[in-house]
């Protein structure tokens, strides 16, 4: 079996713009009767931009309370987080969020839902449907423009979700378990396709997922947290170079790292 394992991983292309850090992190949420549950501690992770970052612990480890913090849907009680050096408080244009859900609006259209963030941005109508336009490219949704949700598969709604994240090109995405409910054959095409959106561009991603196999095909680090409170246990590069391949899966360096990664997810700190 040819081995497509360099002597030293290889560098994951980088941009200018869509570096992401998270430094000192804290967050807790209150349990009742005076106590508070701490969902992260003492996080501190860099993704520089255009790298992508599968995320993967254990459940209630805080992984999707850390999306929301980068996002700024959450306040931490301690620590930053900064988007290329400046702090972020609040929901950015410059940072995407796609849910496990795709909670598009069900009245309207693949298209509308789309255009959604480009009307609250107060963009006009012609630039606004020629994004659209170019967005349904992307993700392969023309013919489904005019179609409301109820109407489409789980795969084409996320499709749709991915590119109302894409919208305002932010400079980071971040995705929480966004192919979870699909089954294994359609998540491994959904992977692969997403791998292809990022080739286009560009985008600085930190995908959330519980499947070993996932973080490694899809990351070009793979960050292991440990059980609540969250923090960084193991930062893993990955030794495969893009266009990546589904066979790569079979290699042998393929499985080292997923005996590395499920070692962290058991033990804890090493």
């Amino acid at each position: 079996m040819t081995s497509h394992l360099t002597t030293a991983p290889p560098v994951p292309v980088r941009t200018e713009r869509g570096r992401l850090e998270l430094r000192g992190i804290r967050r807790s949420f209150d349990a009742g009767r005076g106590s508070r549950l701490v969902a992260l501690d003492g996080l501190d992770l860099t993704v520089p931009g255009g790298e992508i970052v599968a995320l993967i612990g254990p459940n209630g480890s805080g992984k999707s309370t850390l999306l929301r913090i980068a996002a700024g849907l959450i306040r931490p009680e301690q620590g930053d987080v900064l988007l290329d050096g400046r702090a972020i408080h609040e929901p950015d244009p410059g940072i995407g969020l796609v849910f496990q859900e795709p909670r598009l609006l069900p009245w309207r259209t693949v298209a509308q839902n789309i255009a959604y963030p480009l009307e609250l941005a107060g963009w006009a109508a012609p630039e606004r449907d020629a994004r659209v336009e170019e967005l349904l490219g992307y993700v392969g949704l023309g013919e489904a423009a005019g179609v409301v949700p109820a109407r489409l598969s789980g795969g084409m709604r996320q499709r749709a979700a991915l590119a109302r994240g894409l919208a305002l090109s932010p400079s980071v995405l971040l995705l929480d378990e966004p192919f979870s409910a699909l089954d294994a054959l359609t998540r491994e095409r959904f992977n692969a396709e997403l791998l292809k959106l990022w080739a286009k561009t560009r985008t600085t991603i930190v995908f959330v997922t519980h499947s070993i196999h996932e973080a490694i095909f899809v990351g070009d680090r793979v960050v292991v947290l440990s059980a609540r409170p969250g923090h960084v246990v193991a930062d893993l590069e990955v030794p495969f170079d893009r266009p990546r391949r589904p066979e790569v899966m079979d290699e042998l360096a393929a499985g080292l790292l997923a005996g590395r990664v499920r070692g962290h997810l058991e033990g804890g700190d090493e």
